[in-house]
């Protein structure tokens, strides 16, 4: 354990989040998502959701500010009546750690399982909600 870091988050994730560079992004990626098959890098994080691994991780990723839309969901496939509240929730964590006010990009479903494939690494999580992939394009700390 260490001080100021929080504890969902695994050492191989603080690595992964070392690791990359400014540019690359990672997958936060719910129960649903096939994973196993399109990681470069795959991290097992079952039994937890999105909502508090996001908030772990927003406390150390600095979000690319030269994008417009750090940030980036599977848009709901036409048609589907489902309701994505998550999110809402996504919005108020990152509403703590940026001032970026329309962060979400909403990627086409079959773009988004090509987008994933060129992720630096994916986070399998047990999150339940559908539509809950995420992608967090890492920035950089200025001096």
């Amino acid at each position: 354990m260490l001080k100021g870091i929080p504890h969902i988050l695994s050492p191989e994730i603080l690595k992964i989040l070392m690791e990359m560079g400014h540019g690359d992004e990672i997958l936060l990626a719910d129960a649903n998502f096939p994973a196993a098959s399109h990681a470069q890098r795959l991290v097992r994080c079952d039994g937890h959701g999105i909502p508090e691994l996001l908030e772990a991780t927003m406390q150390l990723l600095p979000l690319d500010p030269y994008v417009k839309k750090p940030v980036a969901l599977m848009q709901v496939v036409p048609g589907d009546p489902i309701e994505t509240p998550i999110w809402d929730t996504y919005m108020a964590i990152l509403k703590n750690h940026t001032e970026n006010n329309e962060p979400f990009e909403e990627v086409e479903r079959f773009a988004f399982y090509e987008r994933a494939k060129q992720a630096y690494a994916i986070v399998a999580t047990g999150e339940r909600a559908l539509y809950a992939n995420v992608f967090l394009k890492k920035g950089v700390i200025s001096s």
